[in-house]
């Protein structure tokens, strides 16, 4: 332990309460050093630099949006199963937008290989069995799916919807009525 009780772990919780607050983007060292009231020098035995703060908040959050979508997706299959992965990104970007713009950082492949990421992948597979799709059909719809919903919330986060009706959950619930359709109907060769 260093000053003030400092750990990786710690460092990496306090960024990612940061970057829900003041937005993913501005997540350094010296902001974090700010807010322990440090020096940046004393991080440094913990973090090796603010792109390392960054991949380490980008995994945590991977790995509680798994951990919610795990527990969301129990006992569900088909468009329950769908709406409710669905529901778990678009809650946890709301609750937290700064660890949700994190989960969406471009990792290395070998920090990739150590993230929830897998688990995201693995979850979703699961979802479309029950659509019946073949295994590259799965690949596409995997995609398909993570545009949508990675699209849709951004849009929404950004206030991109906020001057029209109907609401934004509206169109929600019709967008996944849609998938869930176009799912069930995927086109063939």
């Amino acid at each position: 332990m260093g000053r003030v009780g400092l750990s990786t772990e710690r460092l990496t919780r306090a960024g990612a309460e940061l970057a829900d607050e003041v937005g993913f983007d501005q997540v350094t060292v010296s902001a974090l050093a700010r807010r322990f009231d440090v020096k940046v020098a004393s991080l440094y035995s913990h973090v090796k630099n603010s792109q390392d703060l960054k991949t380490r908040i980008a995994l945590l959050a991977l790995e509680e949006l798994a951990d919610r979508g795990a527990d969301a997706l129990a006992g569900r299959a088909g468009k329950e199963a769908l709406s409710a992965l669905a529901n778990v990104y678009r809650d946890y970007a709301r609750e937290h937008p700064g660890r949700y713009a994190a989960a969406q950082l471009r990792l290395t492949p070998q920090a990739a290989a150590a993230s929830a990421g897998g688990r995201h992948a693995q979850m979703t597979r699961a979802i479309l069995r029950g659509y019946d799709l073949g295994e590259a059909d799965q690949t596409h719809a995997v995609r398909l799916l993570g545009s949508v919903f990675h699209g849709y919330i951004t849009l929404e986060l950004g206030g991109g919807f906020s001057h029209s009706a109907p609401d934004t959950q509206q169109t929600w619930t019709k967008i996944l009525d849609a998938l869930d359709a176009l799912l069930r109907n995927w086109p063939t060769q």
